[in-house]
């Protein structure tokens, strides 16, 4: 096939979210002023924020003070280390890392090693471990040990990064970009020192990519919004890409969740008007250059307009099954989803907490119609139940809002479809960004990582709804992000009301001395921006991880690369345990079945060109995974 370069150098250093800027364009308010006034004055709660005599508004914290001063009793077990900018991990003393994993590595002995040269081709990326790894977690029964590892999409000028322009020259080179993403899964298992290792040609090693077959389910399954010309059903899709987060289920599955599924989309002819309800997902006609639909018309919305909307869903995988079908389960909603953190309801039913991660979306929450049944079958349990979305007030309390026909106006399966159309017809609460929820093991109490959002009170979201400051988003032009956290009425997460607070506001407080400094829980010592992965440890530790600016000027002067931080809940402390290599994200976490070992996912080491990690000189930089372990062989988390 031809190269085509049109236009696709200048678009290839675009983020996703810039893409969506780009594609949903939103007039700034003209009263911005009116909105800042109104988050100066409101009752004294904003006002409070905004001078930064926080109260109430931040909870935990009670024990510290901006020097950082720890609570007496240390439960981190390690010393917090310093921001840098190296080019490799960086950990407490008395920890060790090593990898696990890389792109590129083959799960099977009929696949070559990574060649630095060509970066593989298509055939090889299907047999091998993914790029830019994300959410992750592993599964143990009868005696094995399965890793899930999402892979959510390519660098491509690392990708490509043996063709002259960093651009794709033939059809395989797209097809490699392609099978670079989904699911890694494969079993793991101890060396002779003690080191944990991949199971080379396991039984249980697979590959879940673009192409895989899959079952839509639930209520939008059938509809007519669901059916294609390859699937008149409406039942039967065809892989799963960008999976950012994930989540496990009680039961012992798998969910990869489906993110920013609509920069992969395109047609031929580049003015091609999509309709309005793709618009508010961010699907357009212009290559974004990944070049999926020159090698697939399912990727040409065009030819296909239905087709984006068998995207956007939370995938259910049986880790231990490598001939089971995953499961798209359409009543969870489809949106740009971030993850999903399940719990049990005391009643039995299964509750599913889900951010969509967008400038001004929301935070979700899926109840479910059956009851787990511990050692039963619980395959379905995701197959029906209740959705609503989260609306905060700001006299600390919120409410779950149902999105059912009456509230919105729409049918289950329109509901299901065009999710975040309906939280726009209930009025919820647009968010900054809902990244990560993570729910506390100890106690009843869940937390989302507000990563930032550069539109608060300047711009609506991309459904039109105002984003002026509100409870618990309350910075104008947020820049560094926060995490709140929600207490659910009577313990019971499937209760419809709840109380909440601020964990943390990330800010400088070297550079700011205002509500941009952070909360008294932020010092210049642990201070860090856009928390994003975030998960509990068995002890009720909560490690948040870091995707934000890394540039260590201006705003964000002191604050290094990427991170991974461990916050005490009860006393509000959090603590730098590790810094990543330059240019990468840190995100995905999971411990092994004894908790000695740690294993954390790099993703994007060198993103701009800066980065030879993990292997130094001068080798390609390469997203993966890596197990941490103590020194003496102690416990982590």
């Amino acid at each position: 096939m031809p190269h085509d370069t049109h236009t696709r150098p200048q678009i290839d250093d675009l983020s996703f979210d810039e893409i969506d800027e780009v594609i949903s364009p939103r007039a700034e308010e003209t009263d911005f002023d009116r909105v800042v006034d109104q988050a100066l004055s409101r009752r004294g709660f904003l006002g409070g924020v905004m001078t930064f005599g926080l109260g109430s508004f931040l909870a935990g914290t009670t024990l510290l003070s901006r020097e950082g001063k720890a609570a007496p009793a240390d439960r981190f077990g390690f010393a917090q280390v310093a921001a840098n900018t190296e080019d490799t991990i960086t950990l407490p003393d008395g920890f060790e890392w090593q990898p696990l994993i890389t792109w590129g590595d083959p799960l099977f002995s009929d696949t070559p090693a990574f060649d630095e040269a060509s970066r593989g081709t298509a055939a090889s990326q299907a047999r091998a471990f993914g790029d830019n790894n994300d959410g992750m977690s592993i599964f143990t029964k009868d005696g094995r040990t399965v890793m899930a590892i999402n892979n959510e999409y390519t660098n491509r000028k690392i990708l490509w990064g043996n063709n002259p322009d960093g651009t794709w020259v033939s059809e395989d080179d797209i097809a490699k970009g392609m099978m670079a993403h989904g699911v890694s899964l494969f079993e793991v298992d101890r060396d002779d020192q003690g080191q944990w290792q991949v199971v080379i040609d396991s039984d249980l090693n697979r590959r879940i990519t673009p192409q895989t077959e899959m079952d839509l389910t639930g209520p939008a399954a059938g509809h007519d919004l669901l059916k294609t010309a390859d699937d008149p059903s409406g039942r039967k899709s065809k892989g799963t890409w960008n999976n950012c987060g994930n989540g496990e289920t009680p039961w012992g599955t798998y969910l990869t969740c489906e993110e920013n599924f609509n920069g992969y989309f395109s047609a031929e002819d580049e003015n091609h008007d999509v309709s309005a309800e793709l618009k508010r997902y961010g699907v357009s006609a212009k290559d974004w250059g990944y070049g999926w639909a020159k090698i697939d018309p399912r990727f040409d919305v065009a030819q296909t307009p239905n087709e984006p909307n068998r995207a956007g869903y939370i995938v259910e995988i049986d880790p231990f099954d490598p001939t089971s079908t995953p499961k798209k389960r359409t009543a969870l909603g489809r949106f740009k989803h971030e993850n999903a953190a399940v719990v049990l309801a005391p009643n039995g039913k299964a509750v599913v907490y889900l951010g969509d991660d967008e400038r001004g979306e929301f935070l979700y929450r899926f109840v479910s119609h059956g009851t787990y049944t511990a050692g039963g079958s619980n395959a379905d349990l995701l197959e029906n139940g209740d959705l609503f979305v989260a609306k905060f007030h700001d006299d600390m309390r919120g409410e779950w809002l149902a999105l059912t026909p009456e509230t919105t106006g729409m049918s289950d399966a329109e509901i299901r479809i065009h999710t975040r159309q309906a939280a726009s017809a209930v009025g919820a609460t647009t968010m900054d960004r809902p990244e990560w929820v993570a729910v506390n093991p100890t106690k009843a109490e869940a937390y989302v990582a507000l990563t930032n959002n550069k539109n608060r009170g300047k711009k609506p979201n991309a459904g039109g709804d105002d984003t002026s400051v509100n409870g618990p988003n309350p910075r104008v032009e947020n820049h560094y992000g926060q995490i709140a956290r929600w207490m659910p009425d009577e313990d019971d997460h499937s209760s419809n009301g709840f109380s909440w607070n601020l964990y943390a506001l990330a800010g400088n407080p070297d550079i700011h001395s205002d509500a941009y400094a952070g909360s008294e829980n932020i010092n210049a010592g642990n201070m860090f921006n856009a928390p994003d992965g975030m998960a509990f440890d068995s002890t009720g530790l909560l490690w948040i991880q870091t995707d934000g600016k890394y540039s260590d000027e201006g705003d964000f002067a002191g604050m290094g690369n990427n991170q991974m931080l461990a916050g005490d809940t009860v006393t509000g402390e959090i603590r730098r345990f590790l810094v990543g290599p330059k240019e990468c994200e840190v995100t995905g976490v999971c411990w092994s079945p004894d908790r000695r070992t740690m294993f954390v996912g790099i993703q994007h080491p060198g993103e701009k060109g800066n980065s030879h990690f993990p292997d130094g000189g001068t080798s390609v930089p390469r997203s993966g995974v890596f197990a941490i372990r103590r020194s003496d062989g102690g416990l982590i988390g």
